[in-house]
């Protein structure tokens, strides 16, 4: 009887074990499906993740570093040449380096200072492949378990290409940058070429790069002079040239040494204990050696624009640092061909060091009066001569008024900034009329400005407006057109870089030029070169192209041009400032021989006056000022003088050509309807220039009359290129020497600016 029972529980112990081992088999299973899962998820997570990097690295990481150890390394020196009247290039000027750097070749480089340099920076240099990537992962674990920017981890490879690149951001991207560089390098040169790199592109205080001038500098001797405590002690500096160099502490620099010396002895780069003692006892005795330097020749400004200007490309175009462009431009025997023409560059030479041939003010002033021009071929963009101050230059690289110094243009920037974009946009044109007046409320502003003299027109044409220079003709078109939209054809066509975005933007700096920085002669220049060239603005360049010491190209110049305004657009802006420059504002310019068009500029007080104008042939920006702005007590511009005493020699038996006629349509009346006004009202006479304080007043002279308004009837507009002929101006055509017009031309925020 007791058999049934446990034959049934047996039955059920068989079932349950059975139902349990189902159980814990089916959990282990999931288990592993889920693992397997989780693993399937991170290998293609992995390999996802390994395709997105490996088209970043392609695409967003440029491991090619476009410079060799050869270029660096010839100790040439380069030249510039520029082509002469007869199409034969002649040296313009031989460049030196006036930088502590003397290249030693690997030879000539102790052993121990290879050992040195590798065993405190680098102590696996000689086995890894430019990346050591024991340090890289520890200083990426580093990081992001510290949380901070400090990768560290940077082999001599690398030190190398982050001197060469001066990519000193610490970014992820630039850690991944010069870890694929350093790979990349190492396929391309040897061991001994890198350190040779290395040790005469370092740092080592003092105004020394490199260990050829540096030992000199401490000890006084030729690099391979130098003993093993020597060696030790002049890499020290490297790492922290302020703290370690000798000459700010001697206690310093010598616990640096002994460091090092251990980490030599330790890696079995000092052979005995006897000597790594010794190289410790040794005293160090350090002295003021004298490096050798070449006395520089005085440069003139054309040749420092150029040397930047390479400079520059170099930098960008090579993606290397300023400190290795220069290296290769005064060391790499490269030939420069610059865009000088010496005819134009001589003209300009002889009135602007000839401080008596300069406009002399009728109120003294404790300063020289200073001045820059850039003239350039507006169809190529060559600049063709310039001059960043008066007087002889007795320095190199001082200040740069042509190229460096900004300041507020005034109306000069009217052109560009207002009367250019409204045309090209269709909202006005040389017939619109417009109400001068100072009572007009504009929609995007609360501001208005006053004419000079508070003297107003009343219902006049946009022609009149340009060529008296009439503030409130300004203010009125640039409400129409925007201060978004005139300051996007600036920066965007018209290349001007100097411009504010938070403070420029606004009325008063792009109707009146009173810019936060103001700008430089040589893109307010550029930008006017789009009036005689048919609408396409030139970029300006001081070179065309470069060639190294085997006459391959390096840098290739060529002119880059961008349409900033349609053609019929020039051709109307050129035939108003025609006008400006004949009977308005701009009439001290007027060459007479040659039809001549430009824009004057005077900002508060006179504080700085401007001509910007061009022919046929040329166009040329002049700024007048003081280095410290102060009132200029002239009688008239000296801007527009000075321009046409430059200007007037260079068109001497030159073809007459006119500019291209435009096509001028009829009244947009974006301001209205106007013309019932404008027959109501009486015709207004301007005032009179007001007279200079402090100074007896110029002789009495009437005021120019106003320049005839063109026909509303579009006259066909002729062909850019075969522009219609007239005869050279007769004596009945062209007034001469008009009567100088009001000397004040433009009002600022709180009051009369003059332009």
């Amino acid at each position: 009887m007791k058999s049934k029972p446990n034959k049934k529980a047996a039955r059920i112990a068989k079932a349950a074990a059975d139902t349990a081992a189902y159980t814990v088999g089916g959990v282990i299973r999931l288990c592993f499906r889920v693992i397997a899962t989780i693993l399937l998820i991170i290998i293609t997570t992995g390999l996802l993740f390994a395709c997105i990097f490996a088209y970043y690295v392609k695409t967003s990481l440029s491991t090619d570093l476009d410079i060799s150890l050869s270029d660096v390394s010839l100790a040439l020196s380069s030249t510039i040449w520029y082509k002469d009247s007869d199409g034969q290039y002649k040296e313009l000027q031989t460049l030196y380096s006036k930088e502590n750097r003397e290249w030693v070749e690997y030879e000539n480089i102790p052993q121990y200072l290879e050992y040195a340099a590798v065993a405190i920076e680098d102590k696996r240099f000689y086995k890894h492949k430019g990346v050591d990537w024991y340090r890289t992962l520890g200083a990426f674990s580093n990081m992001f378990l510290s949380m901070k920017n400090d990768f560290g981890g940077s082999t001599i490879t690398q030190q190398l290409i982050k001197n060469v690149t001066k990519y000193d951001d610490i970014t992820v991207q630039r850690k991944l940058l010069e870890i694929f560089r350093a790979m990349e390098f190492e396929k391309k040169y040897t061991k001994e070429e890198i350190m040779e790199w290395y040790l005469n592109v370092i740092y080592l205080g003092e105004g020394c790069y490199g260990v050829g001038t540096a030992s000199k500098m401490y000890f006084g001797k030729e690099v391979w002079e130098l003993s093993l405590a020597e060696c030790a002690s002049l890499i020290g500096i490297t790492n922290f040239p302020t703290l370690y160099s000798p000459y700010n502490s001697v206690e310093n620099n010598k616990e640096r040494q002994e460091t090092i010396l251990w980490e030599m002895y330790d890696k079995g780069y000092i052979p005995t204990y006897e000597e790594y003692i010794e190289a410790v006892n040794e005293e160090l005795v350090f002295q003021q050696g004298e490096t050798e330097s070449r006395q520089q020749p005085i440069y003139s400004y054309y040749t420092e624009v150029v040397i930047k200007d390479v400079l520059n490309d170099l930098v960008e175009q090579k993606g290397i640092s300023m400190d290795m462009a220069k290296l290769l431009l005064y060391s790499g025997g490269y030939q420069i061909y610059a865009c000088i023409d010496m005819d134009v560059q001589n003209q300009i030479d002889g009135i602007y060091r000839d401080l008596t041939a300069l406009p002399q003010p009728y109120v003294a002033s404790s300063q020289q009066l200073q001045s820059a021009i850039v003239i350039m071929d507006p169809y190529t963009g060559d600049i063709l001569g310039l001059t960043g101050g008066v007087g002889e230059k007795n320095g190199n690289f001082i200040l740069n008024r042509a190229t460096e110094t900004k300041r507020p243009p005034g109306s000069s920037i009217k052109p560009i900034s207002v009367y250019g974009p409204a045309f090209d946009l269709g909202l006005i044109t040389q017939t619109t009329l417009v109400n001068d007046s100072p009572d007009i409320v504009l929609s995007g502003t609360s501001w208005y400005p006053r004419n000079a003299g508070n003297s107003y027109r009343g219902i006049t044409d946009i022609r009149q407006g340009l060529v008296s220079s009439l503030n409130t003709v300004a203010a009125q078109i640039l409400d129409k057109l925007t201060p978004q939209a005139s300051y996007e054809y600036l920066t965007e066509r018209l290349g001007i870089t100097s411009l504010d975005p938070d403070n420029d933007v606004a009325y008063a700096p792009l109707s009146l030029g009173q810019l936060t920085n103001g700008l430089t002669v040589r893109e307010i220049t550029q930008a006017f070169s789009s009036f005689v060239n048919d609408g396409v603005m030139t970029y300006g360049r001081t070179y065309t192209h470069v060639l190294d010491s085997e006459g391959n190209v390096v840098l290739e110049n060529t002119p880059k041009t961008i349409v900033a305004f349609k053609a019929n657009t020039a051709w109307n802006i050129a035939n108003m400032l025609n006008a400006a420059a004949t009977y308005g504002t701009g009439w001290e310019a007027n060459l007479n021989t040659m039809p001549t068009a430009g824009k004057t500029g005077t900002t508060s007080d006179d504080r700085d006056r401007w001509f910007v104008g061009f022919t046929p042939y040329y166009v040329a920006g002049v700024w007048t000022g003081y280095d410290t702005p102060e009132p200029m007590r002239f009688y008239g511009n000296p801007a527009a003088q000075i321009w046409k005493k430059v200007m007037s020699p260079l068109h001497e038996g030159l073809e007459y050509k006119t500019f291209s006629y435009p096509t001028i349509g009829p009244p947009t009346n974006i301001f209205g309807d106007l013309e019932e006004d404008e027959e109501e009202e009486p015709s207004p006479s301007p005032s009179e220039s007001p007279e200079p304080s402090e100074s007896p007043s110029p002789p009495p002279s009437d005021s120019p009359s106003p320049s005839p308004s063109p026909s509303p009837t579009p006259s066909p507009s002729p062909s850019a290129t075969v522009p219609p002929t007239s005869p050279p101006p007769t004596e009945t055509q062209n007034p001469g020497t008009p009567s100088p017009p009001p000397t004040s031309e433009v009002p600022n925020i709180t009051g009369p600016i003059q332009g």
